[in-house]
């Protein structure tokens, strides 16, 4: 229908351009032919032939233009459209082509991250039995160096030197394996939450005593009544351990650990502050990530990467939170960091007003 009309306007402007300055002039002619034929009889003076030239010619042939003009804007404006039509038509094509091409990307992409899961899976129960497999024979190898252990005063200074390494790097291995299993156990949803009231000042003395014992001064900042939170005990306890360790192994031995509790409406927070060197704020992003380490060069401090990472997702299925500071201190050398377990308080708690 618009392309008929179109093609309709255009003949009609086109005849127009002609018959409209011709009738014009036929019409000025006739009307000043009979006009000064009346007054006068036929006289071609001045009046008549300015009047003539004025509205038979000049007239006309404006008119004639102005309807050329107009037609070929009609022409430029039909042609427009048609070029926006074919435009349109290519953008149409190019975008189905694109739309193709990416269901075709995102096909190949979720295939991708199908394998990828796959193989992750695969090589967490790969690990899982590994770990598994090699926690008996460590259990033996534990037992053993324990029962060689209480006899080693009969020993030569160089060999119980070499048994007490082995009892010591036994017992690192059979750590090491033990954060596995629990890595694996938590990360396929199978670890076991035995949620209740958990003691916060008995768990933070305990684990300060088991990981710094007396060769490293501690700060407490504890206020004087701290709510039981609500978690398990044993991996809330692991969680702070796994801090004191690592406030422990990365900081100067000289320099104190701080332990500060702050308590909120609904939270208490445990945060342990060190000295040491600090994590960069690049770094910051990835410490909490599998295999990830505060330092990668050669001279790095020995570890395993998995304590921050099993610490956050312990507190995470919690129902908690593991939070890191870093700068604390106006130390180029020693900026510090602060590790903070934020755990719910347990909703049975009774409210200080309600014991007054």
């Amino acid at each position: 229908m618009k392309s008929n009309w179109r093609k309709r306007l255009s003949l009609d402007l086109n005849v127009l351009q002609w018959a409209v300055p011709l009738s014009l002039a036929v019409t000025a002619f006739i009307f000043e032919f009979v006009e000064h034929t009346r007054e006068d009889g036929l006289n071609f003076d001045l009046a008549f032939t300015g009047e003539t030239i004025i509205f038979g010619l000049m007239g006309p042939i404006v008119v004639g233009f102005i309807i050329a003009w107009m037609r070929q804007l009609f022409i430029a404006e039909k042609q427009a459209i048609a070029e926006v039509y074919v435009l349109n038509r290519e953008l149409e094509a190019k975008v189905s082509e694109r739309t193709i091409a990416l269901e075709q990307r995102n096909t190949e992409l979720d295939q991708a991250n199908q394998q990828l899961k796959h193989l992750d899976e695969m090589k967490s129960e790969f690990v899982s039995l590994v770990s598994h497999e090699l926690r008996a024979p460590l259990t033996a190898l534990n037992g053993g160096l324990e029962v060689a252990l209480q006899s080693a005063d009969t020993l030569p200074p160089a060999a119980r030197h070499t048994l007490e390494t082995m009892v010591g790097e036994s017992a690192r291995l059979t750590e090491f394996v033990q954060t596995i299993l629990d890595v694996s156990r938590l990360e396929a949803g199978r670890l076991t939450l035995n949620m209740g009231p958990v003691a916060v000042n008995p768990i933070l003395r305990r684990s300060v005593e088991v990981v710094l014992g007396a060769r490293r001064s501690v700060q407490w900042n504890l206020p004087a009544n701290i709510p039981p939170v609500w978690a398990d005990e044993v991996h809330y306890e692991q969680i702070i351990r796994n801090l004191l360790r690592n406030a422990d192994k990365y900081s100067p031995e000289e320099s104190p650990i701080e332990i500060k509790v702050e308590i909120s409406a609904e939270n208490v927070s445990v945060e342990v502050i060190d000295h040491g060197i600090g994590i960069t704020n690049e770094m910051q992003d990835k410490i909490f990530e599998r295999f990830q380490r505060g330092q990668s060069e050669e001279s790095a401090l020995p570890g395993w990467g998995l304590g921050l990472y099993f610490a956050k997702k312990l507190a995470k299925t919690q129902g908690g939170a593991l939070e890191l500071r870093s700068p604390i201190w106006d130390e180029a050398d020693a900026p510090g960091s602060a590790f903070t377990i934020i755990m719910p308080i347990d909703a049975n708690t009774p409210d200080e007003d309600e014991n007054d």
